[in-house]
């Protein structure tokens, strides 16, 4: 059931806006979470932008708080890969060809909905994005993190959105670099020509830096292996940099440039795989960060998946 919560303004928040005296008061809540509640200021409505008198009665109402709890009635398409698992928070190592929450042209099948027939997840994504604090794309597989608690949805959110934690990927790429490591930074904002892609460019979007280094070579295919740091968390951040620096991610329908790239190769079992495989060959290998609720520091690997075993077997044989 709601929640009500009475407040009354002493001489030192005179002043100041209604929004900020409540955030200080309830600091378990986002001013996000707050601006939902139903506020009155003297049994008035009030708006959160008003200034506070001394002496003003404050109720606040909060909505009880909903929980998306695991259900049998949620059908489970594949089986979870968990990493780890407590009361707050839930890392699974995601599969390549997986929506991350039911979208239009994916009602069913997402990890989202897999990970509801098996434990609860917090309300505080919404209602299509229980738990969810950040995304990977359907055809990139690797390690995430997702809210069970409200706490740890807020606390993640804080994580993440200070960039203070720690996500290597790792990448086939076309083209052997003549360097071992290499910092990109460069803007990325939606493309204009194409509104599902995204792009470098030379004045607005948001700015992004991946740390590249250079795990692997093999020169006579022409492909290397990076690993990857996010320093920031752009949509499509690694596809996008790599290539605009003549570094594509393999398989990537959309960075990727297979029309021209697949004409340079001669091996027959390489040239197979990347004709017939979906799914750009970028994995996230490592998500490093503290405990939303404990405070313990938390590392996670997850290994390449089977596709990207069997590429680089292919290309050993290649050399």
């Amino acid at each position: 059931m709601a929640e009500t919560r009475n407040f009354v303004v002493s001489d030192t928040d005179a002043g100041i806006r209604l929004d900020k005296f409540l955030v200080l008061q309830m600091p378990e809540f986002s001013r996000s979470e707050i601006q939902h509640f139903d506020v009155r200021i003297n049994d008035a409505s009030a708006k959160f932008s008003a200034r506070l008198r001394v002496g003003d009665n404050i109720v606040v109402t909060i909505p009880e708080r909903k929980t998306f709890v695991a259900s049998a009635n949620i059908a489970s398409d594949f089986d979870l890969d968990i990493l780890f698992e407590d009361d707050d928070i839930i890392v699974i190592n995601k599969p390549r060809g997986v929506v991350m929450y039911p979208s239009a042209g994916n009602a069913t099948g997402t990890l989202v909905q897999n990970i509801l027939s098996h434990t609860n997840l917090s309300a505080l994504g919404g209602d299509v994005r229980p738990g969810v604090v950040h995304r990977l794309d359907r055809d990139t597989s690797g390690v995430m993190v997702f809210a069970k608690s409200d706490a740890a949805f807020r606390g993640l959110v804080k994580i993440f959105s200070a960039h203070d934690l720690t996500r290597k990927y790792v990448a086939f790429v076309w083209g052997v670099p003549n360097w071992d490591g290499a910092d990109i930074t460069g803007n990325i904002a939606r493309s204009s020509r194409n509104r599902q892609k995204m792009s470098m460019v030379k004045s607005g979007g948001k700015p992004a830096h991946t740390i590249v280094n250079v795990s692997d070579v093999w020169p006579h295919a022409g492909v290397s292996a990076f690993r990857c740091t996010l320093m920031t968390g752009r949509t499509h951040q690694i596809r996008v940099h790599l290539s605009a620096h003549g570094f594509p991610v393999l398989c990537d329908p959309v960075y990727g440039r297979a029309s021209t790239k697949l004409a340079s190769v001669r091996d027959a079992d390489l040239l197979e795989f990347l004709k017939t495989h979906r799914g750009q060959m970028l994995h996230a290998e490592i998500l490093d960060f503290t405990h939303p609720v404990t405070g313990e520091k938390m590392h996670f690997k997850a290994h390449m998946p089977p596709d990207m075993m069997e590429l680089k077997s292919i290309l050993d044989n290649i050399g």
